[in-house]
């Protein structure tokens, strides 16, 4: 018997809570949420401002984990960036403001390779988290990145001008009433990196508060993911 998805709703996953060592010795705190059956695909998730509350458990990211493993197939890695407390524990360190986390972004993707040997894994930014992917996660084995509410508040144009060198998707949903950065002059912002789609969505704040944003923007993450094309079911 299905059911409604509900904010609240937790999908059946393997999760297992985790740590990481960065190279300059920060410990980070992580959980994994993985398919029943076979991965499809996987998803590390860099979380909004941690000065403004983002964390693993930001809402976005906390439905993906308990709806997409079982939904589609996709393992989801969250984590807590350097000096970030969120109901699993805290990661050690100190807030740097995007600079020293990149040894957390490679950290992190390391572990996606070499610790948990996925296949298949794309980078997911929100907010924040889109400076740390855009400015960071370089490594060549992970598939693309997806860019939620991109900021570009820290990145500069030519760290956004990098990714003219490489040439491995970039997909940003941009909300039409973003706090921070709208369609239009996203579009203007981006236009330094030709391959970078962007995709406007009619209606949707920064926060993407509101189930019909989460269920379109999880879709849009399966779709990238897996190729398939129909929006996520509301029951399940």
């Amino acid at each position: 018997m299905t059911e409604i998805v509900r904010p609240s709703s937790v999908l059946p996953a393997q999760r297992s809570l985790f740590h990481v060592e960065t190279t300059d010795g920060v410990d980070l705190i992580g959980e994994v949420s993985s398919p029943i059956g076979e991965s499809r695909g996987a998803i590390l998730c860099l979380h909004p401002l941690p000065t403004a509350g983002g964390m693993m458990d930001s809402h976005i990211y906390k439905k993906a984990a308990n709806r997409l493993p079982a939904m589609a197939g996709i393992t989801v890695v969250r984590f807590n960036t350097r000096g970030t407390t969120s109901e699993q524990g805290s990661s050690t360190g100190e807030f740097d403001n995007g600079r020293a986390e990149g040894l957390d972004v490679d950290a992190m993707l390391s572990y996606c390779f070499e610790s948990l040997k996925l296949d298949n894994v794309w980078v997911v930014g929100w907010s924040f988290g889109t400076d740390l992917a855009l400015q960071h996660a370089k490594d060549g084995r992970h598939k693309g990145m997806i860019l939620l509410s991109p900021p570009l508040r820290t990145t500069s144009n030519e760290e956004l001008s990098y990714w003219n060198t490489d040439l491995r998707p970039v997909i940003a949903l941009v909300p039409e009433l973003d706090d921070y950065l709208k369609p239009d002059e996203a579009i203007k912002r981006f236009s330094l990196v030709p391959h970078i789609k962007i995709i406007a969505v009619q209606g949707a704040k920064h926060l993407w508060l509101g189930e019909p944003f989460v269920n379109r923007v999880l879709s849009e993450i399966n779709s990238i993911v897996t190729g398939d094309q129909e929006a996520l079911p509301l029951e399940f």
